[in-house]
């Protein structure tokens, strides 16, 4: 059944791309190219987060970081 999700949120994805993409003057490359990064990076994470659900966020990541820091500080 992951499949039929990873169908809808690819087609969801392929819609923002397209709708943005209009909104861009044809000279401006450097804007374009960086959409599509962006927008590839969002796509693959949101397919890492449909398939392993469990991957630590960005708060567990920063807190692991500076949780050794404040204790430092204590």
């Amino acid at each position: 059944m992951k499949i039929f999700e990873l169908i809808g949120i690819s087609i969801l994805v392929f819609l923002i791309l397209l709708i943005e993409w209009r909104k861009l003057y044809p000279n401006q490359k450097k804007e374009k190219r960086m959409l599509v990064a962006l927008t590839a990076m969002s796509l693959l994470l949101a397919i890492l987060l449909l398939y392993f659900p469990e991957i630590p966020g960005p708060t567990q990541l920063i807190s692991s970081i500076f949780y050794p820091l404040g204790k430092m500080l204590k």
